[in-house]
C-alpha cells in the first residue's frame, strides 16, 4: 500500500513528478489509488468523494488515475468489487469455525454481513445506495450473485439438499432480507437504539435456526 501522507502539489511540475514517483515506489498504482478513494468514501461518503481528493491522498498527479480508470465512476466501482470480495473472504473464513451442515454457519455469515455493514459504512452504502444500480457492470451483479450463492450452498447443506432447490433460495432469501434489513437498522442511530436490549449473535442465531426447521 501507498503512503497515505496528503500531498499538496499534484500537478505537472517537478514536485508532482517526485509525488508520482514515490507512489509507484511504495505500490501499484491502481492500488493505491483505489485504497485511497475507499478512504475518502469512508471518511466522506459516497457523494462527496473527488478524484482529484484520491490522488492527493495517493499522493499521485491529477493525470495518473485515467491510466487505469476512465472516470469516477470507474473509481468507485473498483471499491465495491474489492469490498465486496473482502466481504466473501471474510464471510468464507468465519464458516471455517463451525461443522458443514450446521445453523451456526448460517449465523456466521449473519454476523459477518452486519459487520461489513457497521465497519464499512461508506462502501456497503456505495453498494446498496443506489449507486451501483446506475452501473451497467456485470461484474457488480456475478459479485452479488457470489455473494448470496455463499448462503445459498450453507442453506443447501443444512436442509441436506445436494443441489439449490427452490425451497433453498426461498428460504436463503428470507434470511438474506432479514440480515439486509438488519444491517440498515443497525447503521441507522435512531432505529438502533431501538435493538440494544438484544444480542446481535443471540438474534441471528435464532433466525437462522428458525428458518432452517
Amino acid at each position: 500500500m501507498t503512503d497515505t501522507k496528503l500531498i499538496k502539489n499534484s500537478g505537472g511540475n517537478a514536485e508532482g513528478r517526485m509525488a508520482e514517483k514515490k507512489a509507484y515506489h511504495h505500490g501499484d498504482l491502481r492500488a493505491a489509488l483505489i485504497e485511497a478513494t475507499r478512504q475518502l468514501v469512508e471518511e466522506k461518503g459516497p457523494d462527496s468523494f473527488s478524484v482529484s481528493d484520491a490522488c492527493r491522498l495517493a499522493g499521485v498527479s491529477t493525470a495518473a488515475p485515467y491510466k487505469h480508470f476512465k472516470d469516477k465512476n470507474e473509481m468507485l466501482v473498483a471499491v465495491v468489487l474489492e469490498g465486496m470480495a473482502r466481504h466473501r473472504a471474510n464471510m468464507l473464513s468465519a464458516l471455517q469455525e463451525f461443522p458443514e451442515g450446521s445453523p451456526e454457519r448460517i449465523t456466521a455469515i449473519g454476523m459477518e454481513y452486519v459487520a461489513f455493514a457497521m465497519n464499512e459504512p461508506g462502501v456497503f452504502r456505495l453498494k446498496f445506495g443506489g449507486f451501483t444500480d446506475r452501473i451497467a457492470d456485470p461484474r457488480l451483479e456475478e459479485g452479488g450473485q457470489q455473494s448470496f450463492g455463499i448462503l445459498l450452498s450453507e442453506v443447501a447443506k443444512c436442509l441436506g439438499e445436494s443441489r439449490i432447490t427452490e425451497e433453498v433460495r426461498r428460504r436463503g432469501f428470507l434470511l438474506w432480507s432479514f440480515v439486509h434489513g438488519l444491517s440498515f437498522i443497525l447503521r441507522d442511530r435512531g432505529l438502533a437504539d431501538k435493538g440494544e436490549e438484544f444480542d446481535l449473535h443471540d438474534l441471528l442465531k435464532d433466525v437462522s435456526e428458525r428458518m432452517l426447521k
